[in-house]
């Protein structure tokens, strides 16, 4: 079992930047891909961005390319999405997510755990 935490989430203007963490606790957390999705109203949970189990390599979705960057530290078992330019499309419920595979492109059917999510809302 993996327990996840998120922090970070908040109101933002247009342009603005937010740091989203995610503290993990009870299994070796190096062994995982970690990742974000996000949830907007009405809408399907949609994958992010996800990082190696190394954090050498990273995948993005399009749409948050050159904006988002995820990053973890294996020491404190935590991993991190600074968001910069943030949009009001951005809007959304950010999920943090355990992934016990191999494929960086994360699917929500192939979550292992997920975090219970922080809201991200910004304003036009």
């Amino acid at each position: 079992q993996v327990q996840l935490v998120e922090s970070g989430g908040g109101l933002v203007q247009n342009g603005g930047s937010l740091r989203l963490s995610c503290a993990a606790s009870g299994r070796t957390f190096s062994n995982y891909i970690m990742g974000w999705f996000r949830q907007a109203p009405g809408k399907e949970r949609e994958f992010v961005a996800a990082i190696s189990q190394s954090g050498r390599t990273t995948y993005y979705i399009d749409s948050v390319k050159g904006r988002f960057t995820i990053s973890r530290d294996n020491a404190k078992n935590t991993v991190y999405l600074q968001m910069n330019s943030l949009k009001p499309e951005d809007t959304a419920v950010y999920y943090c997510a355990v992934d016990s595979g191999v494929i960086l492109k994360m699917t929500s059917t192939r979550v292992d755990y997920w975090g219970q999510g922080t809201q991200v809302t910004v304003s036009s």
